[in-house]
Parts: structure tokens; C-alpha cells; sequence
């Protein structure tokens, strides 16, 4: 596949490794360790922290690349193991799937005694280093940290730092004072035995002083570090030209505005205290700077991930309010998606545009959530499909269209799939499609004591498409924010064990999915929030899901023979209310498909 890789990018890539190699000597190591992720650990990272992309041409949201001397490899999951091929030149770069074959076996078998392998400790935890420490120590290699990162020394145009204003985040949104966060996360950070806690995920720092900012795409982020004290008080790393005056009003004197360059420095104000970090996302370098000064590091987790994650109830309805304006948006979508699509005139990127556009006409509407993933056939079935200009499709009757978006609003952030007929389904889409909506309904409906896990609740989501032998390879659910990240934990929906107990205010999603390679994918999800339940005659306290999203479900692509009466009485009592939430807000033609689209099922 190397051979077909366009012949300029693969001269101005394999450049770029070239001059990597030539740095890394200059450093004297041998191999060096390029990850997708910043120093911060988020889901998104500014143009100047894409190293990952600079370097290999690859734009996922997660992987790693390792260069040596005389060859390269690049580790991606499961969901990117068809872009990794269109975006990479594996003339330059191996490609592996990152757990079957993980980066430290490949380290075992290619490095050399005596090499030293390097990394860079702003970009690496102690957690995720650890494998490849000892894969490097088997093969007689070494890992060591570099004072200054190579790809950075060769990145010769890359972008400056961002600037973007750090502002306020109202209290008609936030629901509760900076002051009363501070004052409680203390208190949990007292009850630990800490004197202090490390936040480097800034979605934490501005859920914690009610501020938000613009530093990333697609999530309202200040990027920086803090250190809350054990009496309230935080230093907050960040750059002071990002914060106006009426920004430090709002932060109050109990906040203390220190350049984010001094991070590594303030560091040192904790020599001889116990300090909470976040083991999962703190980097080695946090990690190294404490152990310096003297500090014992409590390696437990983030104090504000779980407070964050159980909105208060001003976040709750702020994300009602929030979906019933993204319903109307969607809705009109979906009604204009309907009258032009089988005429051949709409592709993915216009889909994509048009729904933008729809939601933009809202006022509280800051950005979207996440790159809408709008795919057409068999593009449908790439699970974070991205489409590009080489990629774009015109959709196609007798296609299915998945169209996964969602919008920053200021009351709340969305997040919805639907699939969509275009044209006459075939039985096999219309087969899957209803075993997919019978786990979402599944789902949905469930009743489970305070407790439960969202690992012990995902076989439900499941169930109608194991019975058939089939799966789907993605989680079922992840947590989203209140105005801040699209996925957040520390809840989530998934095979994957978790200990984490699914609690009221909690927002999640409900996704099952199926994908046929090279034919199609489909995916229904709507956000839930977790309620208390009245069981009559109960005997332990109850949880359940409300369902935040509203906008119609195809009801073209359900098999209604396959539904229970349960199942389909779920269907109608969905579509009703979208029908009576949703129709006085959208105009007479959008109204009028809206009706037909939310009958109730027949047959």
C-alpha cells in the first residue's frame, strides 16, 4: 500500500523522519517515542502539540509512533486501523494494532543492547512508560528522558502556544460558585490526608473555577495546570494575557495567576507535603519534579473527576433545554435530508455542512462537540469515520447514512447518531438496524440498584445482536460534560471492567453500533442522564436513565415483526414526546415530515 501514497506528501514526510533521525543522534539516542497526546492528556490538543501528525501524516485521536535508527512503526486502535493506511506511508512506517500487537513487544524484538530509547516526560505518565521500560531492559536497551524534545527542534513552522481569552462560566450554567467547588474538593483532598492536589486535565481546572476558554477545537478549554491547596486556595498555571480583568474578578483573590512556564518551578512550594495527582493522565515529569522536592505523591485520582461527572441540577435542565434546541436543529436535518438526498445531490461533506449550519442559527450555540462523522455506505462502517475530499461520498440510494454529531452550547453539550435510509433498505440493514434498537431500548428502559456499574449494564445493549452472532467493537456509552469535553469519566458504558458506580446527575451515552466492512454501519444514540426510579414495592434504593436526546429514530429501517409489545410501546412513547417537545419549535415543512416521522409504528 506503500506505493500508492502521493508522492509529495511522502517526500515532505519521509523528510521530516529524516531530520528526526539526524536530531536524535545529535541527542545520542537511538529511538524516540512520538505520541499522539499533549502535556495536559486530553482528548484534543492545540496545532502546536499535533507532533503526531506533523511527523507521520496520521490524525486520530490516539496513537504512538516509534522511530529508530533504521526503521519505524506506528501503534493505532481498532478504530483506525483502515485511516492509519490513507494517511501514513507504510514505506516509512509499520502499522500495528496497539493491543494485539503492542509497542512493547515490538521494542523487545527490534532493539539492540546497549540502545538508548527516548522520550519525552511532558508527553509520557510513569503508568504508560512502564511496559516499555521493561520491554527496552529485557532487549539490554535504555529508557531515557531528553531535556528537549527533537521533534521540535526540526518542527520549524510550527504553531505558537494558544491564546485564546479565558471567560467566565456563568453561574446560570455552572449551577454552583467557584467558591463552594473550591471549599469541597478541599475538603475531599483534606479527607485523604493530602495537603494538596496536582490538576493537569484542564477540563478539571475549568470545571473547578467556573471558566472556560478556547485553547483546543471542539471543547471550550483554558489550557494550564493548577494546584489546589488543602485550604482552597489554587495556583493557577496559565498564561496572564489570556485573562482579562473581569476574568480575575471572577476568580477572586483565593486564586493565584502564575505564568504557565513556571509550573515545573511552583512545583517546588510543595516540598515535604503530601500531594494528590491523577495517575492516569499526570506525566512523568510532575511525577519526577515532586519526588525532587520531597514530596509524597498520593497517586489516586483526579478529586474533581467524580463531583464533575454528577451534575447538579442546573446542569441537568440546562442539558434538556440544550436538546431540545439541537432536536430542532437535528430534526430539520433529518426533514431536509429526506427531500434531497435520493436525487444524488448530497455528499457526506455537504450533509456535514447543512447540519452545522442548522445549529448554528442558535445563539448559545459556541462550537460543535466533535468533527461530525458523516459516512455513506461503506464509509458508514469506519466507526470514527472522518471525511476528507479524497474520502466524500454522494449518498446513494439503497445506502445506509450514519451521521454522528453534536454541538457546544452553553447550557449543555450534545451528542446524538442516527442512520438514515437513503432509498429502499435491504432486509439485512433493516435486520441489523432493529437488533441495534432493541439493545438501545434495552438500555434505555433498565431499572438497576444504586451500585451498578455501566460494565455490569452493557450486556443489555448487546444482547439482540450476540443472539445473532454478531458485536460491535466500540463501548456502548461514555460520559459526557456540561458544557466542557463531549467524553468524560470517569463512568462509562462498556466491556471494559469498571468500578465506578453509575449515580444520579451522571450524563452518558447510549450507542450500540453494528458495522459490515465495506458495506455499511449503523449506530442509534441518544444521551441519558441517571435518575432515582420509584419501584413500587421495592426493596433497594432504584436508578434508571431519563433520555435527553430528541429527534426521530428511522422508523424505515425497523422490523417491527422482531419488536416486543414492550419494545415497540417504548418506540411510540420516544416518538411521541419528540413529536410534542420538538414541533413547536421547528417551521411548518419541517412540522409537517416531523408528524410523518414520528408516528406510531405499524404492523
Amino acid at each position: 500500500m506503500g506505493s500508492t501514497f502521493p508522492n509529495m506528501e511522502r517526500n515532505i514526510l519521509s523528510d521530516r523522519v529524516t531530520r528526526l533521525r539526524a536530531a536524535m543522534k545529535t541527542a545520542g539516542i537511538d529511538g524516540f517515542l512520538i505520541p499522539r497526546n499533549d502535556e495536559h492528556f486530553g482528548e484534543w490538543v492545540p496545532a502546536c502539540g499535533e507532533r503526531l501528525a506533523w511527523l507521520t501524516g496520521f490524525n486520530g485521536s490516539a496513537g504512538m509512533a516509534i522511530v529508530l535508527a533504521d526503521r519505524a512503526a506506528i501503534f493505532i486502535d481498532g478504530r483506525y486501523t483502515l485511516a492509519v493506511r490513507d494517511q501514513v506511508d507504510l514505506a516509512i512506517f509499520e502499522t500495528r494494532h496497539v493491543t494485539e500487537e503492542p509497542a512493547s513487544a515490538w521494542l523487545k524484538d527490534v532493539m539492540q543492547p546497549g540502545q538508548k530509547l527516548g522520550f519525552d516526560p511532558w508527553l509520557h505518565t510513569q503508568t504508560g512508560l512502564s511496559a516499555l521500560a521493561d520491554a527496552a531492559k529485557s532487549a539490554g536497551a535504555e529508557l531515557v528522558a531528553v531535556d528537549a524534545n527533537p521533534v521540535d527542534q526540526i518542527w520549524d513552522d510550527r504553531p505558537a502556544p494558544p491564546m485564546a481569552p479565558v471567560v467566565p462560566h456563568d453561574m446560570a450554567y455552572a449551577g454552583e460558585t467557584a467558591e463552594a467547588k473550591r471549599q469541597r474538593i478541599a475538603e475531599l483532598v483534606t479527607q485523604q490526608g493530602a495537603d494538596a492536589a496536582v490538576l493537569t486535565l484542564p477540563e478539571s481546572i475549568a470545571w473547578l473555577l467556573n471558566i472556560r476558554g478556547g485553547d483546543v477545537p471542539r471543547t471550550p478549554l483554558p489550557l494550564g495546570f493548577a494546584v489546589l491547596h488543602g485550604d482552597a486556595r489554587v495556583d493557577l498555571y496559565m498564561d496572564p494575557e489570556k485573562i482579562a480583568s473581569a476574568t480575575r474578578d471572577h476568580l477572586g483573590n483565593a486564586v493565584a495567576i502564575v505564568p504557565k512556564a513556571g509550573f515545573a518551578e511552583g512545583l517546588g512550594s510543595l516540598k515535604d507535603k503530601r500531594v494528590i495527582i491523577d495517575r492516569p493522565s499526570a506525566v512523568q515529569a510532575v511525577t519526577d519534579r515532586l519526588a525532587a522536592v520531597g514530596a509524597e505523591v498520593s497517586a489516586g485520582e483526579d478529586p474533581t473527576m467524580l463531583p464533575k461527572a454528577c451534575k447538579n441540577p442546573v446542569e441537568v435542565q440546562g442539558s434538556r433545554t440544550a436538546h431540545i434546541r439541537d432536536g430542532a436543529a437535528v430534526s430539520r436535518f433529518l426533514a431536509w435530508l429526506d427531500r434531497t438526498a435520493t436525487d444524488g445531490s448530497v455528499d457526506e461533506m455537504t450533509a456535514a455542512d447543512k447540519l452545522e449550519g442548522f445549529r448554528r442559527e442558535n445563539e448559545l450555540i459556541r462550537d460543535l462537540s466533535f468533527d461530525t462523522i458523516s459516512g455513506s455506505g461503506p464509509n458508514g462502517a469506519i466507526v470514527h469515520y472522518r471525511v476528507t475530499p479524497e474520502t466524500n461520498r454522494t449518498l446513494q440510494p439503497g445506502e445506509l447514512f450514519l451521521v454522528d454529531s453534536g454541538a457546544q452550547y452553553l447550557d449543555g453539550t450534545t451528542d446524538i447518531t442516527r442512520t438514515v435510509a437513503i432509498g429502499t433498505p435491504s432486509a439485512e440493514m433493516r435486520d441489523r438496524f432493529t437488533r441495534v434498537l432493541q439493545g438501545h431500548i434495552a438500555l434505555a428502559s433498565v431499572r438497576f440498584p444504586k451500585g451498578t456499574t455501566g460494565s455490569q449494564l452493557d450486556p443489555l445493549a448487546r444482547a439482540p445482536l450476540w443472539q445473532a452472532g454478531l458485536d460491535f467493537d466500540h463501548g456502548t456509552g461514555h460520559g459526557v460534560g456540561s458544557y466542557l469535553s463531549v467524553h468524560e469519566g470517569p463512568h462509562r458504558i462498556s466491556k471494559m471492567p469498571s468500578t465506578v458506580a453509575l449515580q444520579p446527575g451522571m450524563i452518558v451515552s447510549n450507542e450500540p453500533g453494528y458495522y459490515k466492512a465495506a458495506a455499511f454501519g449503523i449506530r442509534i444514540e441518544n444521551l441519558v442522564t441517571v435518575v432515582g426510579q420509584v419501584v413500587e414495592g421495592g426493596e433497594r434504593p432504584t436508578l434508571g436513565f431519563e433520555t435527553l436526546t430528541l429527534a426521530p429514530i428511522d422508523r424505515r429501517l425497523i422490523m417491527t415483526g422482531l419488536l416486543t409489545e414492550a419494545e415497540r410501546g417504548w418506540i411510540d412513547r420516544y416518538h411521541a414526546r419528540v413529536a410534542e417537545t420538538i414541533l413547536p419549535v421547528v417551521d411548518a415543512e419541517t412540522a409537517e415530515w416531523l408528524r410523518a416521522a414520528t408516528a406510531p409504528l405499524q404492523g
